[in-house]
Formats: structure tokens, C-alpha cells, sequence
């Protein structure tokens, strides 16, 4: 439990420290609330697609070494999904940029 609780907040801060200076730079008074927007947008996104990620391509390589036969069919469809998954992250991205426009 230290452990997690030790790993929580070392993360929160290194999350945390970027929004802090970038929301310095910009001077606004509604800087902090963009940065941290900004910030969550991404790094959520991106957790996810990561999450999502790996549990396809587990998925996918268990599936494929109980029926090799029908790895091509297994394939596409991993292609597809980690394409869709992909997607995600990118709209994080382009949510954080949207975001981070309104700063300045």
C-alpha cells in the first residue's frame, strides 16, 4: 500500500509539474484550468489507448496460438481495432491543442 500510495504521488507530481509551467507562461487567470485540461486530455487518452492496446494484442496472440488456421482473419481484425483504438488518442490530442489555442 506505501508502495502505490509513494507511485501516486511521484506521478501526480510529474503530470502535474509541465501544467504548472506552461500555465505560468501564459499569464491568464483562466491559464491553470486550460493547462490542466489540456494535460488530462492527453495523458487519459493516451492511458486508454495504451489500456486498450495491450488487451487486443493479448487477445489477439492467444486467439491466434490456440488456431493458428485462422490467424489471417485474427489479423485484420487486430489491424482494425488497434487502428480504431489509435483514434483515440489522436482525438485527445487534438482536444489538448484545442485547448491549449485558448491560452494565449
Amino acid at each position: 500500500m506505501r508502495r502505490l500510495a509513494t507511485l501516486s504521488s511521484w506521478s501526480l507530481f510529474f503530470i502535474l509539474f509541465p501544467v504548472a509551467a506552461l500555465a505560468a507562461d501564459a499569464g491568464g487567470e483562466h491559464a491553470w484550468g486550460y493547462a490542466i485540461g489540456a494535460g488530462l486530455a492527453v495523458g487519459l487518452a493516451g492511458l486508454g489507448c495504451g489500456i486498450g492496446q495491450g488487451l487486443t494484442a493479448g487477445n489477439t496472440t492467444a486467439g491466434i496460438a490456440r488456431n493458428p488456421g485462422a490467424a489471417g482473419a485474427m489479423f485484420t481484425n487486430f489491424i482494425l481495432g488497434m487502428v480504431l483504438i489509435e483514434s483515440i488518442a489522436i482525438y485527445g490530442l487534438l482536444i489538448a491543442f484545442l485547448l491549449y489555442g485558448n491560452i494565449g
